[in-house]
């Protein structure tokens, strides 16, 4: 997969010739695997209105309708109006009015076109003989214009485009509002492609300059400061962003609760103006979840997405896209599903274009927590394809964070190991704390279907644990049941009473369907004797109700292994049966190759059984055969299979003995030839 540095910055030849310099070229995945360069999306070339450069292509993204849109001064992205209602005072300026710019052409006509601008803005341009504009301060009415012309660039999908033309803008000195749309535009690029800690600092101050002449712009400013902070996993930043205030940064009242993941992806999803119920409903709802109040946070967020889609409401992609968010923190996995399924569809038909990359990953998060990994893989991969093309590196990680924990369940450990980390080498330059959290967690489980217990626990640790230096705060909890699996089956209980101590308060609250079944699974893997059995018994009539084959299949895994420890094998088998067609009919293969394990050492005949010369071990045998030829220790093997390293030992000499082999390295080749073409634990 392709490095931050092919991202952005590079250039690429087409067909048509090379690109512009410092445009990015669109990297995409190949069928093979590999990345594969293409033309830098653009529109139709026709000339330009005003003096241009002779067969200069116009710069004007074209309309849902094929045409070109006029000149103009835009509402941001995520901030459109529903049809008929009129724009604020002020808000917008008239195509080819006094200070637009010359009239006609295409909608950059007056942000391209050479001299002074006309009209009482003040400041100077200089021009050259064919056109171009050297200078530094230009006219108000022509700044306008170019800030314009940058966002429409933005929208397109065209972030390198959209840089130059604010670099053309000379906005230094110029009046706040003229400033503040400037530095909204540049925040929202940030956050598309950069370090999101300096694009939240850079839509705050947008906030502030935007504040007293266009408030739906500050609002806007301030929702997208607050998808800077929740990528960089600052929860006091996302309050200071939603409630403004003085001394609100790093107040005491930041309490947020942990797995209220709304969204994985750090680009803006700004609503309709203040006065719209669904934004503000979205704003207390998102402050009273920041501040551990979830019950009083859901029923505002409940708000916003009954709201969506219902008669007389607006259904753009803004809206809708707010609302996903919405249901996933208030833990409607099904409703989030829905609205993120119908934004993607508005933003493909309607744009703008860069919502399309966005929608694509609320819509592969809401599958993927739902546990439809297939789906989520399916529009994961497609919106990484979309992101690369249209320069959002922040959502690429977040795209390839997806498909590593899609990969983690599906068992394809090198699958997992790339997407991690290319995930990885973006999030860490650029600040996404949950980008890299994801990316952790894919790992960690990756290792708990390989049965590699330590490395798991090891990486969990970190993630589940609060402040600094931690995981995100908003999937702490959701990586709970993973770290407790790994830490009780390792000799760490009282680490794994302490997360299970929280993650109880949370499961309370009603913050994901799942929690309810995963909540009683930690706790028979944490109880002793008779104990355990009822609540691997409770877990599985929660799982009834929340669904969610790779769940349920999990316990099923677990409770069978535990019966057979207790040496009930015929028991054991109905669970273990049970939870291989679980994960059959999820696609995890890596959990069903480890369920045949485990079918195979209660003496049940399971599919793939052994051929050639293994087929004369016993199916412990033949177990830790499979564990020492991943390269695992005596002791590493004892942990998985639940046994003393002696009795790993005991097997490992008869092993060698049935094979007539006489290292680890000769075992593991006999088994990589007897099983090549068959998944194995």
């Amino acid at each position: 997969m392709p490095a931050t540095g092919e991202l952005s910055g590079s250039t690429t030849e087409s067909a048509t010739g090379s690109a512009r310099p410092g445009e990015p070229s669109a990297v995409l995945p190949a069928d093979d695997g590999r990345t594969r360069a293409a033309e830098p999306p653009g529109p139709t070339a026709r000339p330009r209105a005003g003096s241009t450069r002779p067969g200069e292509p116009s710069t004007v993204p074209p309309g849902n309708d094929g045409r070109t849109e006029s000149a103009g001064l835009a509402l941001p992205a995520g901030l459109a109006l529903p049809a008929g209602l009129a724009l604020p005072a002020g808000l917008a300026l008239p195509a080819g009015g006094a200070e637009a710019g010359p009239a006609g052409g295409d909608g950059f006509a007056g942000a391209d076109s050479a001299g002074p601008a006309s009209g009482s803005g003040s400041g100077t341009a200089d021009g050259t003989a064919d056109g171009t504009v050297v200078g530094t301060a230009v006219g108000t009415g022509s700044a306008l214009g170019l800030i314009d012309a940058a966002e429409r660039a933005r929208l397109a999908g065209r972030p390198a485009r959209a840089r130059e033309l604010l670099a053309r803008a000379g906005y230094e000195g110029a009046p706040d509002v003229v400033r503040g749309a400037a530095q909204l535009v540049n925040g929202q690029l940030g956050l598309q492609d950069g370090p999101v800690a300096d694009a939240r600092d850079v839509l705050l101050l947008a906030a502030e300059l935007l504040a007293e002449a266009e408030p739906a712009r500050a609002l806007a400013a301030r929702l997208a400061a607050m998808e800077a902070a929740w990528a960089m996993g600052d929860a006091a930043a996302c309050l200071e962003a939603l409630d403004p205030g003085p001394g609100r940064r790093g107040s005491d009242d930041v309490n947020p609760v942990a797995g209220a993941t709304r969204s994985g992806g750090p680009d803006h999803v700004a609503g309709p103006p203040e006065g719209d119920g669904g934004v503000a409903a979205y704003r207390a709802g998102m402050s009273a979840v920041m501040r551990g109040r979830l019950d009083t946070g859901r029923t505002r967020l409940r708000e916003v997405v009954d709201g969506a889609g219902a008669a007389g409401v607006p259904d753009g992609p803004e809206s809708l896209l707010l609302a996903g968010g919405a249901a996933l923190v208030a833990g409607d996995l099904a409703a989030a599903c829905r609205a993120s399924s119908r934004a993607l569809a508005v933003a493909r038909a309607r744009g703008p274009r860069i919502l399309v990359a966005q929608a694509l990953e609320r819509l592969a998060y809401g599958e993927l927590r739902a546990g439809r990994h297939a789906r989520a893989r399916a529009h994961a991969e497609d919106g990484l394809r979309t992101a690369l093309a249209a320069g959002q590196s922040n959502l690429v990680a977040h795209h390839h964070a997806i498909l590593a924990l899609a990969a983690s369940v599906e068992g394809s450990q090198e699958a997992v190991a790339e997407h991690a980390s290319a995930a990885e080498r973006i999030a860490a330059p650029h600040g996404l704390a949950q980008a890299a959290t994801l990316s952790q967690w894919a790992r960690a489980r990756a290792d708990l279907a390989r049965g590699r217990l330590p490395e798991a626990a090891a990486r969990l640790g970190p993630l589940v644990g609060a402040g600094p230096r931690h995981g995100h705060f908003a999937l702490r909890m959701l990586a709970v049941p993973c770290f407790v699996e790994a830490a009780a089956r390792t000799g760490q209980a009282e680490a794994a009473r302490t997360a299970l101590a929280e993650f109880t308060h949370w499961a309370a609250q009603g913050a994901d369907p799942q929690a309810p079944a995963q909540l009683a699974r930690c706790q028979a893997l944490l109880s002793d004797g008779d104990g355990c059995e009822p609540l691997y018994a409770a877990a599985l009539a929660h799982h009834e109700e929340a669904g969610g084959d790779f769940e349920r299949g999990r316990t099923q895994l677990l409770y069978g292994a535990w019966l057979r420890r207790r040496r009930r094998p015929g028991e054991a088998r109905g669970r273990l049966r049970d939870a291989l067609v679980s994960f059959e009919r999820g696609g995890a293969l890596g959990w069903a190759a480890q369920t045949r394990a485990e079918l195979r050492a209660t003496g049940d005949a399971a599919p793939a059984e052994p051929v050639g010369p293994l087929a004369l071990l016993t199916p412990q045998q033949l177990r830790i055969a499979r564990c020492v030829a991943e390269g695992a220790t005596n002791r590493e093997v004892a942990l998985r299979l639940s046994v003393s390293p002696r009795t790993v030992d005991h097997h490992l000499r008869n092993v060698f003995a049935a094979l007539g082999v006489r290292s680890r390295v000769e075992l593991s080749r006999w088994v990589d030839r007897a099983e090549k073409t068959t998944a194995h634990p």
